[in-house]
């Protein structure tokens, strides 16, 4: 949920501050260096610091439990499993727990050097471990057992222990897997692959259900395989999955593990500050405004090569059809010059010579998918990732029409005042549903983590005449409100916002100002994730004046808190619903509430609004939709289903006896089976594109794909349904009649 809702360009006066202040401090040359420079991780601590402790909204104090927080926090980033580390390590470590504040204050490395050191050596120490676990074939008649509960495990106290750790992990991963593939002979064409290794907690077990489709039809064009032959081919697959993770652990260098460590510290002052190294940054920026330049393809680590994975609808790489997902990159050579061997090299550094910008070329030499090798040229240019942006449906229901809009995050380009931004495709969308005659609006936020405060006050504005949107507060100073000043209203008719517990940031700025206005109904989970803090991104490059030490990122940090029009924080409390809808994961803790460190929750004066009078039917709509959620046998089913996931959230023990865990996993499959009615559900209802799009569609036979899939998903999602009929229930009798098809209204009339 590490998302912001402001940035740099706002609160001039609280980050002028910090740049004149740091002007004489960090104003200085620095030495020159490569992949280690130790002056450059403690100007970096340096910064981090000094900056966060001037623009932070309510910084720690830098003390003992503060060092302990890190300690804390960075060993169980290292080593999450135990899988690495010796009780001897941890001794070794333990001594610098109360210390880390003063190394921090010293810009002390020590911690941090002896612990990368030692990663770095039990690491190439369990290679050999698992390779040679994997040599021998496992006898599942043996009846043992193993925890996958490793925030509880002790480390293990020597070589011998930590070995027979991995091997009871590896053991468990290939015990499902090989399950898996017996099932599958066994009932061959038959197999339900829903119920294939249903138990999603166990590590490294084949829950892909691509995968399972391929196991499958591998088992019905081929004879029957022995035990034997499928004990070793369970065995070979998770040596290639831990070749492939150790590979990838393998492309990070200690700047990558610094800012590991650099993360543990910026966390202890609140959960979304952060660092962000130049490579993050650059995928952060990408993430908020939706686009990049560069081909247009999204790629993967295969081994030591390079894979095209994905291309980008309506990318360069996409229009030149001479690139295809599966291609494998070999050299890259940047127009005419020297194409460069990029095999075996890190995935980072291959994307850096692949992207670039708008108008430049790059000569890709590629593996083709049949063998033959192709060097395909492509002219760079600034690529639309059409997942970040809002989107929009219409669907008929009862004679009315409908428009659901889903807002992914409140994208901006931060660079770009005419480029792509939440606030103005969302009216544009709204304009759009307007023309086609829609009698009512479900706005989609589920699963948005946030983004730009600007966008949430333009979105919110659509909605209203005019009125404040979101109070904003700084460490001592007076509150500010921020308005939509605009008394045109894009959209007066009923209105609907979906949320659920992933909802943050932003999400809750919208839904709290829609609920406190009265304008609309929230629907969804009992609470939105509860993140009621603004941070701003920090260039730290700022900070020196010479660039020799090469880019030193930028820090997120938390410098205010917002809250709602009625004067209360979202923080920690989210934003309760109106419509509360069971949630399969309503019991699980995912929420800001459920994070040790996180800033507490309050409340300050309300602003002066005026509560929107216009919809006479809302209290009769929410008391109606209760109704129906309690009669509904799909809630209940899943209100069922999420007590039984929560039941079984502490059940972390697993048989490595074969027969044994057989059984248990036909009980949890038994069980589940009365839960499968949740993903087969068909709401009845039809999706389309609006008629723009559906021209689109033609041209772009990705975009109609992904489209496709998207109303498929709307056709399946009781949510979806019920906030439509929670817009039936907003419709006034005049309004009805006012906004029905000519056809059907004649009809009403007549009768009426």
């Amino acid at each position: 949920m590490n998302t912001i809702i402001s940035f740099m360009k706002r609160n001039y006066k609280i980050l002028l501050a910090i740049v004149v202040l740091s002007v004489t401090l960090f104003a200085f040359k620095m030495k020159s260096g490569v992949d280690s420079n130790p002056d450059k991780d403690k100007l970096l601590l340096e910064l981090l610091t000094f900056v966060i402790e001037k623009g932070h909204y309510d910084p720690a104090t830098i003390d003992d439990t503060f060092s302990k927080g890190i300690y804390k926090d960075y060993i169980q980033a290292l080593d999450p499993s135990k899988r690495f580390f010796l009780q001897s390590d941890i001794d070794e470590f333990s001594k610098f727990e109360t210390e880390l504040d003063d190394q921090l204050l010293n810009k002390d490395l020590t911690f941090f050097s002896l612990t990368y050191d030692r990663l770095m050596k039990r690491m190439e120490e369990s290679k050999k471990i698992y390779k040679g676990i994997l040599d021998t074939p496992f006898d599942y008649t043996v009846d043992e057992s193993f925890n996958t509960d490793y925030e509880k495990a002790p480390y293990s106290k020597n070589v011998s222990e930590l070995t027979e750790r991995w091997r009871k992990q590896i053991k468990l991963s290939t015990l499902s897997s090989l399950t898996d593939r017996l099932k599958i002979q066994e009932n061959k064409g038959n197999v339900d692959k829903d119920s294939l290794s249903h138990d999603s907690k166990t590590e490294n077990v084949i829950d892909n259900k691509l995968e399972k489709i391929k196991l499958q039809e591998e088992a019905d064009n081929s004879k029957p395989k022995t035990f034997v032959e499928l004990e070793k081919e369970t065995r070979d697959n998770a040596k290639k999955s831990l070749d492939e993770y150790f590979g990838f652990m393998n492309d990070l260098d200690r700047d990558d593990w610094f800012s590991v460590y650099i993360n543990s510290i910026t966390a202890r002052f609140d959960p979304h500050t952060n660092y962000f190294a130049p490579e993050e940054k650059e995928r952060f920026d990408v993430s908020m405004s939706g686009k990049l330049e560069g081909i247009g393809a999204r790629l993967q680590k295969k081994n030591d090569f390079t894979e095209i994975s994905e291309l980008i609808s309506g990318g360069p790489a996409w229009r030149g059809k001479q690139l295809e997902a599966g291609d494998l990159v070999m050299k890259v050579a940047q127009g005419n010059g020297q194409a460069v061997d990029v095999v075996g090299m890190r995935l980072d550094d291959v994307v850096k010579k692949i992207k670039g910008p708008k108008g430049s070329e790059v000569r890709l030499t590629v593996k083709k998918v049949d063998g033959t090798i192709k060097i395909i040229s492509i002219i760079r240019d600034i690529v639309e990732i059409e997942e970040t942006y809002a989107k929009s449906s219409v669907v008929n229901k009862n004679g009315l029409k409908y428009g659901v809009i889903y807002l992914p995050k409140f994208y901006i380009d931060f660079e770009n005042r005419d480029g792509r931004d939440a606030g103005k495709d969302i009216a544009l969308e709204v304009e759009r549903l307007k023309k086609a005659g829609v009698n009512g609006i479900v706005l989609d936020v589920r699963d948005d983590g946030g983004g730009s405060l600007s966008t949430v006050v333009d979105i919110a504005g659509l909605f209203i005449e005019q009125g404040p949107i979101v109070q904003i507060k700084s460490a001592g100073r007076k509150k500010e409100v921020l308005f939509d000043r605009d008394k045109k209203i894009e959209w007066d008719g009923p209105l609907v916002i979906m949320v659920n517990s992933f909802s943050a940031s932003a999400s809750e700025i919208l839904a709290a100002a829609i609920q406190d206005y009265k304008r609309g109904i929230i629907v969804g989970s009992k609470q939105t994730y509860g993140k009621g803090s603004v941070q701003n991104v920090i260039d730290l490059n700022q900070f020196v004046r010479s660039s020799d030490v090469g880019d030193l990122g930028a820090l997120k940090t938390t410098t205010q808190k917002f809250y709602r029009i009625n004067g209360g924080s979202t923080q920690l409390e989210g934003v309760s619903s109106d419509i509360v809808m069971p949630d399969r994961y309503a019991y699980l803790k995912m929420g800001e509430r459920d994070i040790d460190n996180a800033m507490p929750w309050d409340k300050i004066e309300p602003a002066e609004y005026t509560v929107w009078d216009k919809t006479t039917n809302f209290n009769k709509a929410i008391v109606n939709s209760k109704k129906r959620i309690e009669q509904n046998p799909q809630f209940k089913l899943i209100e069922e289903n999420a007590k039984w996931i929560d039941s079984r959230s502490e059940d972390n023990t697993y048989s490595l006896n074969m027969e044994k865990f057989k059984l248990a996993q036909n009980a949890i499959e038994e069980t589940a089976k009365k839960y499968k009615p949740i993903s087969k559900y068909k709401n009845a209802l039809q999706f389309a594109s609006l008629p723009y799009e559906v021209l689109e569609t033609t041209k772009d036979s990705i975009l109609k794909e992904k489209r496709d899939r998207w109303h498929e998903s709307l056709s399946k999602d009781v949510y979806v349904e019920e906030a439509l009929n929670v817009l039936d229930d907003l419709q006034s009798t005049v309004g009805f009649k006012k906004n029905l098809p000519a056809k059907i209204k004649k009809e009403k009339l007549a009768k009426s």
